[in-house]
């Protein structure tokens, strides 16, 4: 078994198994070690814990999380991956689960009864640009008992989960983060650091689960279709975008109304409203 996380042994099995990377995966090998121990160290892996891995490709940092974390479960969407992981990278650990699955359809909560007697585990990934935020959504929003998220992505969209309003990178993605979790960027990690070469540089984030929302709401669902509502078409005023939000049939006398109750002008955009102000916002318009 190849210890991964350098080039030439990357390549060794790549080639070995005749591996062609695929565009629409978004398939890019992390060829650094000490990048991989800066990750396992901010992601505070330790024999207690249950990770669950999204996207271990080759089983590179897989590796390294069997080596530090009492289970592994990884979920893996391309079926050629498999083979390598299971009969070579990883073959020799008898902590890993292997899933040929598309982590939007597993249901994560079941897994984490079976794996972890229903404890919180930690979520560690690499994960590509396009299905960032369909992931991480869907992992905060289904509730599953989690301690933390330690993703690598993006430098940009890593940037966006911790700005605040009034910035032009400040959106539903922000928001719904900090709803949930203490967004923390833990390390940057450049373009050369991967196999294949992405355009971009990259950033590693934790994301810390909150034990309590910073903020009570009455309707987190509605609190969250209004926030989505008021970014889709950011140039507009707020009672605009809410007005013309197809599904949300949210008058505008009533936003209006809302606006003036929280002293706020009616030409405000979304962009300038605080996670507390959305959420006053949506008591306001779910009483009317």
């Amino acid at each position: 078994m190849a210890t991964l996380g350098n080039p030439t042994n990357t390549i060794e099995v790549l080639q070995k198994y005749h591996f062609n990377f695929q565009k629409k995966y978004g398939q890019n090998f992390l060829i650094d070690s000490n990048i991989l121990e800066n990750i396992i160290a901010a992601a505070d892996i330790n024999k207690e814990d249950c990770v669950l891995e999204i996207g271990p490709g080759i089983g590179t940092m897989t590796q390294y999380l069997c080596e530090n974390a009492r289970e592994v479960v990884a979920v893996e969407i391309d079926k050629k991956l498999i083979p390598i992981l299971e009969q070579d990278t990883l073959a020799a650990y008898d902590n890993i689960t292997i899933i040929n699955e598309d982590i939007l359809k597993v249901d994560i909560n079941t897994l984490v009864q079976e794996k972890n007697n229903g404890r919180p585990i930690k979520v560690v990934a690499n994960l590509p640009y396009y299905i960032t935020t369909p992931i991480i959504m869907g992992l905060f929003e289904s509730h599953v008992p989690l301690e933390s998220i330690t993703i690598m992505v993006q430098k940009e969209v890593a940037e966006r989960m911790q700005v605040g309003p009034g910035t032009k990178d400040y959106g539903a993605l922000s928001l719904a983060v900090q709803y949930y979790a203490k967004p923390q960027v833990k390390l940057t990690v450049p373009a050369n650091c991967f196999m294949p070469r992405p355009n971009v540089d990259s950033a590693v984030i934790k994301l810390t689960r909150h034990k309590e929302p910073p903020v009570r709401v009455s309707d987190e669902k509605l609190m969250f279709d209004i926030i989505r509502a008021s970014f889709n078409q950011r140039r507009k005023t707020l009672v605009n975008g809410l007005n013309n939000a197809a599904g949300l049939n949210i008058k505008k006398e009533d936003v209006l109304s809302a606006l003036e109750k929280m002293g706020l002008p009616p030409a405000i955009r979304g962009e300038a409203l605080t996670l507390e102000q959305f959420a006053l916002l949506t008591d306001q318009l779910r009483k009317a």
